[in-house]
């Protein structure tokens, strides 16, 4: 098209599309669209330092520190890293202390001391919600297989909450969750920024990474899986093409958002290791991350967006040809 030629507008009958229903919320928060992508945010203008991750002093006096998701000589197509630039240092709190030590009701290693085996085709009905728990003392093992201290398996966890968590936080230094909203929206604040997670969309949160769920629908519950080793991925497509099923462009990454709170309120953080459960003190929100950059942020996808592939005309396919994200185990072709 030439500079001079003037732009059709489109029909005044053609809206954008979605996939949400008339009557669905709005996602009050903005994202950056991608999947594993190498993201940059900063919530106040010059945050992010020029041609340097850890300046000799960061700007606005912000403290740098780096979250790894792999080791640092991963090869460059698996590094996963970021960068972020916080108001106070993580480490700055008090000692780590035993919480609701062996009575929470979640499971890290699977064998038989610990779990019932069953041959027995097992489902249940929704799990009924418990008054005046969070998020976090709602969480519940239902399944899995390996052990945390291998970084080897998997578990299923269901949770359910009646209550937000009020300025308490929760940290998996086990593994990737992968958490599935199935009654009431999530609004979970995570040291990247902030995410709105409906039924029918995922979030997955990684390993060593901050963060809170408030409930602006009242009680919610949901399912979580938490994989030991390696981080979720998008699966190969084979013969499919270069288009199908998740496509990268549909997931979506927060923005930079911080809380400043000067007030002294103490902080719970609350970490998962090794199956059991920590908390922590501390006189300000962990939430205080003014810039980032990396690969390695929380994202969510709306599974409405998936774009299935497959035919029952006269038979049907394997069911693998609906996987949207798979974490691949050191066999070819086993998640």
């Amino acid at each position: 098209m030439l500079a001079s030629e003037a732009i059709t507008p489109p029909h005044p009958s053609l809206k954008p599309t979605s996939t949400k229903p008339n009557n669905a919320p709005v996602d009050p928060y903005t994202y950056q669209d991608g999947f594993g992508n190498h993201f940059s945010s900063e919530a106040l203008k010059g945050a992010l330092p020029v041609g340097q991750n850890t300046p000799q002093v960061c700007p606005y006096g912000l403290y740098a520190e780096q979250l790894s998701g792999t080791a640092f000589t991963v090869g460059r197509s698996g590094n996963q890293r970021s960068w972020l630039y916080r108001i106070h240092p993580s480490v700055m709190h008090r000692p780590f202390e035993p919480y609701n030590a062996g009575d929470h009701g979640i499971v890290d290693t699977f064998d038989s001391r610990t779990t019932e085996t069953t041959p027995t085709q097992i489902r249940w009905l929704p799990f009924p919600i418990a008054e005046g728990l969070d998020f976090v003392d709602g969480l519940r093992t239902i399944g899995g297989a390996g052990d945390t201290a291998l970084k080897s398996g998997l578990a299923v966890h269901v949770f359910t909450a009646e209550r937000s968590m009020d300025r308490r936080a929760f940290c998996n230094s086990d593994g990737d969750l992968l958490i599935v909203p199935q009654q009431g929206r999530l609004d979970i604040t995570t040291e990247f920024g902030r995410i709105m997670a409906a039924p029918n969309e995922i979030v997955v949160i990684q390993r060593g990474m901050r963060f809170s769920v408030a409930l602006p629908d009242g009680p919610s519950r949901g399912y979580i899986l938490e994989v030991y080793d390696g981080h979720f991925e998008l699966p190969d497509l084979g013969p499919i093409g270069s288009n199908g099923l998740a496509n990268p462009r549909d997931f979506q990454t927060p923005v930079a958002s911080y809380e400043n709170t000067e007030s002294g309120a103490e902080w719970s953080v609350i970490n998962k290791y090794q199956g059991e459960l920590f908390v922590a003190k501390q006189d300000h929100s962990p939430f205080d991350v003014v810039a980032w950059h990396g690969n390695y942020a929380p994202y969510k996808y709306d599974l409405a967006k998936f774009s299935v592939i497959g035919s029952i005309s006269f038979d049907h396919v394997d069911p693998s040809v609906f996987t949207v994200l798979t974490c691949k185990s050191a066999h070819p072709g086993t998640a």
